[in-house]
């Protein structure tokens, strides 16, 4: 065994994870402090509700689509390497949001900043699994690595909102500097690095479908719900998605290094992760998206205000990672997983009962139950992932299990985003008429709406109907946000229920966490050579 497959000595395993810990930190830090800073950042730079779903995706977005190419890069040439390449573009993308003046130049910062976050993710779990090879031990690490995660989400609004309540919005992206930056320096003396113990190559024709696909099917939602779906550069942008997801699982079964194998789809338990990874961050993401519009636009509140309600989701997820990785070891992922789900659907379809005057006391249990059920799902899934397969295929799980996670993320804001709009739209003429404003203004503001965003509305001179009018344009918002949480709950009651039935513990895998079980009974069946990418 070579040096670059040894597992590292223990005394290496604590600068690996507080390394691994931060760079996670560093990685999803952008997530709620945008997020809770959306009405702000529209408000500055006067941007639509599709330009500001790109605010969000610009971040995700390349996450998503050179996540596993970063974990192939850092398996071929070193993650230590690709660890300190993500941290190097996280700062320079902080760097430029942190001086933008217009959206574009924020769209760029966020995406500078997406790509080091999608070099952080599956070099931190990689790092992970090579220096610690027991599964058992692997799964109190990853908890770990999962609550730096959460830490991030959580501090993220405050963060936010104790800055926009005294400088302007563009300091939100402080931080991430000096941090990433003294982890980039730590990380060149004490971070071990490793390779893959099997020898892979950069699997390009795959980069290239997955980009296309994704990118495709993003941007197809996003401007589908500014512009229409019925529109031919929607139609031709989402053509284009499937039949670049189509080509991207041909090229896979057919290459002989693949980026994604198709035969970790063969462990039951790794497809279940990965559906839950997606509908997890898919309403996680876009709800933090449509729940800062909501903050803003409808109960008209503070950052600090909003920050305060959304960091209950984050912060509870984070407190109760703490027993749940400790339970892994006792309780089926199955159990904890679906049951999580359940509690997040539950959490949802509470929340459609939501107006503009929801005190905090009755919104906060709402957001409480999604903390809990998001905090039962998110360590185990990870680790069900990584530990699913053979010890080898590790780095490609963790990846895999991130990309989809970032899809999901990525089409967050994007189907959310749609789904708001397009109700919104079709219910404000009614709401208008019915709060009595005249109709020679009403179609004005539905045209505004439809041109410039709800948000434009409210910076409209509507003389005495401005009460009327704001009011109207409330209850068509939360009539499109109803749907959104109704269309979140169903996804997640769908993807309980494949976890109860993929995730059934059988004769061959106890039913312990995952961070402790064997691999699924497929992929333990499976030859090895099926899982061998050296040529």
């Amino acid at each position: 065994m070579n040096s670059a497959t040894t597992p590292e000595p223990r005394a290496g395993r604590a600068a690996t994870l507080v390394m691994a810990c931060l760079g996670v930190f560093v990685a999803y830090l952008p997530v709620t402090t945008v997020s809770v800073s959306l009405p702000a950042i529209q408000r500055a730079l006067g941007a639509s509700t599709s330009q500001l779903s790109w605010v969000s995706d610009a971040f995700v977005l390349p996450m998503a689509a050179l996540i596993l190419t970063t974990g192939v890069w850092g398996d071929v040439h070193g993650r230590k390497r690709v660890f300190q390449a993500g941290l190097a573009f996280c700062v320079l993308g902080a760097a430029v949001s942190l001086m933008s003046g217009s959206v574009e130049t924020l769209w760029i910062g966020q995406a500078a900043s997406g790509i080091g976050a999608a070099a952080l993710l599956p070099t931190t779990l990689a790092l992970i699994s090579h220096a610690v090879p027991d599964h058992r031990e692997r799964g109190r690490f990853i908890a770990l690595w999962a609550m730096s995660m959460l830490a991030s989400l959580a501090t993220g609004p405050l963060i936010a909102g104790a800055l926009l309540d005294h400088v302007a919005w563009r300091w939100i992206f402080l931080l991430p500097i000096p941090v990433a930056a003294a982890v980039l320096v730590a990380a060149a003396f004490r971070l071990p690095d490793s390779r893959a113990p099997h020898g892979r190559r950069l699997d390009w024709p795959g980069q290239i479908t997955a980009a296309v696909a994704i990118t495709a099917l993003v941007y197809g939602v996003i401007e589908g719900g500014a512009e229409g779906f019925g529109t031919p550069a929607v139609v031709t942008a989402l053509a284009l998605g499937a039949v670049g997801a189509v080509a991207f699982v041909l090229v896979e079964l057919r290459s002989t290094a693949p980026m994604l194998d198709p035969v970790l789809f063969r462990s039951p338990a790794f497809t279940a992760t990965a559906l839950v990874a997606v509908v997890s961050f898919l309403g996680l993401i876009g709800f933090f998206f449509v729940l800062s519009l909501y903050f803003g636009m409808v109960q008209h509140l503070s950052t600090m205000q909003a920050a305060l309600r959304m960091v209950l989701v984050a912060g509870t997820s984070l407190v109760v990672s703490i027993p749940v990785g400790r339970l892994m070891h006792r309780v089926s992922p199955r159990v904890l997983i679906t049951s999580g789900l359940v509690a997040v659907a539950a959490s949802m379809l509470s929340m459609t009962g939501l107006d503009a005057h929801t005190s905090y006391p009755a919104l906060s249990w709402r957001l409480v139950l999604l903390g809990l059920g998001m905090g039962a799902v998110l360590t185990p899934m990870t680790a069900s992932a990584v530990s699913s397969v053979p010890f080898h295929l590790a780095g490609m799980a963790a990846a895999g299990n991130n990309a989809v996670r970032q899809v999901g993320g990525a089409l967050g804001p994007a189907v959310l985003g749609a789904l708001l709009t397009t109700r919104a739209l079709n219910t404000l003429p009614g709401h208008l008429a019915d709060a009595g404003v005249p109709a020679d203004l009403g179609d004005g503001i539905v045209h505004t709406a439809r041109e410039q965003g709800l948000g434009a509305v409210a910076a409209l001179d509507l003389g005495p109907a401005t009460g009327q009018a704001l009011g109207a344009l409330g209850g068509s918002f939360l009539d499109g946000m109803r749907l959104c949480l109704l269309v979140s709950a169903s996804l997640a009651l769908v993807a309980a229920l494949a976890c109860a039935v993929l995730l059934r513990p059988t004769a061959r895998t106890s039913p312990v966490a995952a961070g402790s079980a064997a691999s699924g009974p497929e992929v333990a069946a499976a030859p090895q050579r099926e899982f061998d990418h050296s040529s």
